[in-house]
């Protein structure tokens, strides 16, 4: 079993647009984003289909107070709406005067966590602010995973950093903490100075073909396989690229057992 902790989709009637801008936004700062899908749920299937991914993890990300609701509402019909091949977590934004209830509301939806970006958010990881709605969300048993480090399609300098994640788990102490793209985007020596060995699961997404495979190597022995999510932020990675590297290196079955399928199917409970 194959389970993509990190994807990404829009509604259909959005999807060409906001696929677009994405890209875009890449082009600003000289980097070519390339799309495996078209970012609908149909494309994301058909590529999990080809590809042999069982189940796969959208992350959407509410990039203004007013869409959280909505953002929340849509995340809760795909599970319903592709026959069993997709979950989601929610997102709220910082800024809602009514974050509580937000987080409530994500609780009543069966979502099982939340997806932030400080980048597109707007906020710094470890703020005050933020650690109170940390705080609450892991209070009523949600997960928490960032996006961490560089992001291709923003400038910097950028708003999460190791050393961030690092005093954010000692500070709450407890709940499921995720620290996407293998802790931080280009900010993989910091990663191993600050995290690893920590209690901050960390996922693979965009990934392998930019962090050295010896350091991801050091990361599965000294951090744990058991801390580590197969991802690929589809569709800005390849899966079936990242699913190859991972089968080729001098894992156990055990390890790549765990870091495909075992420690999300945990988290999630399934």
């Amino acid at each position: 079993m194959i389970i993509d902790f990190h994807t990404h989709l829009f509604p259909d009637k959005i999807a060409p647009k906001a696929r677009q801008q994405l890209i875009n936004n890449g082009l600003r700062f000289g980097n070519v984003l390339e799309a495996c899908t078209e970012m609908t749920l149909k494309s994301l299937i058909s590529r999990m289909n080809e590809w042999g991914i069982d189940l796969s993890l959208v992350l959407p990300i509410a990039t203004k107070p007013s869409q959280t609701r909505h953002i929340n509402e849509f995340a809760a019909s795909l599970s319903q709406s592709s026959e069993g091949k997709l979950m989601s977590f929610g997102s709220i934004h910082p800024d809602c005067d009514n974050w509580k209830e937000e987080i409530d509301n994500v609780v009543s939806l069966g979502l099982k966590g939340l997806k932030f970006h400080a980048e597109y958010q707007d906020f710094t990881l470890d703020e005050p602010r933020m650690i109170r709605i940390y705080d609450y969300a892991f209070s009523k048993g949600l997960i928490i995973i960032h996006h961490a480090g560089v992001d291709l399609g923003m400038p910097a300098p950028y708003h999460t950093s190791p050393q961030q994640f690092a005093f954010v788990a000692k500070e709450l102490k407890g709940g499921v903490l995720i620290a996407a793209h293998l802790g931080g985007h280009g900010q993989w020596d910091d990663v191993e100075k600050y995290i690893v060995g920590s209690n901050i699961y960390l996922d693979t997404s965009m990934g392998q073909q930019y962090y050295p495979k010896e350091q991801f190597l050091r990361f599965v022995k000294n951090h744990g396989s058991d801390k580590i999510l197969f991802a690929s932020d589809s569709p800005w990675s390849r899966a079936d690229k990242e699913i190859n590297i991972i089968n080729s290196l001098p894992l156990t079955e055990k390890e790549k057992k765990n870091i495909f399928c075992d420690n999300a199917k945990r988290l999630l409970k399934i």
